[in-house]
């Protein structure tokens, strides 16, 4: 059974309850944290059978773990200011980032 998630890399996505925005640099098709760290941030207890992302956080230094359930895509089209960016993307193009191909193969 293969898990269909809602975002991809580069995707830029607004947390619905605490508004912030941010991209997509990880997806994993279920949860993949600890039991303890979800028993100590996951209040809102979300499924873990459901897809989790890791964002960089806009005008923030740092990332989040976060449910699909929790997330909207952030249909601005603005790019996002955070000190990580060049380690997953190298451009921002059509509103999503993307990251080049060293190799020229497709």
């Amino acid at each position: 059974m293969t898990t269909r998630t809602l975002f991809s890399l580069g995707e830029l996505v607004q947390h619905k309850k605490f508004g912030y925005r941010g991209v997509v640099v990880q997806v994993d098709p279920v949860f993949a944290g600890t039991e303890e760290w979800y028993e100590a941030v996951a209040r809102s207890r979300p499924p873990k059978d459901q897809p989790w992302y890791h964002v960089l956080v806009d005008g923030q230094t740092h990332s989040t773990y976060v449910a699909e359930r929790h997330l909207d895509a952030d249909t601005t089209g603005k790019q996002i200011e955070h000190p990580d960016l060049g380690q997953f993307f190298d451009r921002f193009l059509n509103g999503r980032y993307r990251r080049g191909t060293s190799s020229g193969t497709h």
